[in-house]
């Protein structure tokens, strides 16, 4: 096992680190979240496109504190945000917790200083919000007539009739994988030709 830091707790200055990381991660998350109202596909598709934009706030979080603990505070931190707003269920609450958990074992094994070990982190995390969408396959008949009941137009009631198949629930949780690995791979090159350089990370393997 590599180099190990997490024998140290989380400081003020982790805790502001994660903070803001995990604000930005937000915001991202906030902007598909309201895109996934347009049409079902962008809601079917939303945790890829969210672990694609937010392959750089998370890694540098995870470059900033390599220290166990920080990406469950960053789930904690997105669920609370969430609840205040009204939009954190039960079936996203278990999701996000088996992703945080999964995310924090991947680093702790790998050492926390191992980019490969928090890009395998990354895509767990990023399959926690595939409980946003996931009560369409889950509880289908009592989710369709609470987003009906709640106004939902019957179009895209209907569109979301028609894509609720085998094949797009494959696709609810491929798409976070493959978006969470361009995210990191794009996130990786930005680091090596801007934030390395600036001093502002460490190199690692």
């Amino acid at each position: 096992m590599s180099q190990i830091s997490n024998s140290s707790s989380l400081k003020g200055k982790d805790l502001i680190t994660i903070g803001i990381f995990s604000s930005i991660y937000f915001v991202i998350n906030f902007i598909f979240m309201l895109l996934g109202g347009l049409h079902p596909i962008m809601w079917i598709l939303m945790p890829g496109f969210i672990a694609l934009f937010t392959g750089l706030p998370f890694m540098l979080m995870c470059s900033k504190v390599p220290k166990m603990g920080a990406i469950l505070l960053m789930g904690v931190i997105t669920g609370i945000i969430y609840f205040i707003t009204g939009m954190f269920t039960v079936v996203i609450l278990i999701t996000f917790v088996i992703a945080c958990v999964l995310g924090e074992v991947a680093r702790f094994i790998s050492g926390y200083y191992s980019v490969k070990g928090n890009i395998v982190a990354f895509i767990f995390f990023s399959l926690g919000m595939t409980g946003s969408p996931l009560p369409i396959w889950i509880m289908h008949e009592k989710f369709m007539a609470q987003i009906s009941g709640q106004g939902m137009p019957d179009s895209y009631i209907k569109s979301l009739e028609r894509l609720s198949s085998p094949v797009m629930l494959l696709i609810l949780f491929f798409a976070p994988i493959i978006g969470a690995v361009l995210g990191a791979w794009i996130s990786k090159r930005l680091f090596h030709k801007h934030f390395e350089k600036a001093g502002m990370v460490t190199n690692a393997s």
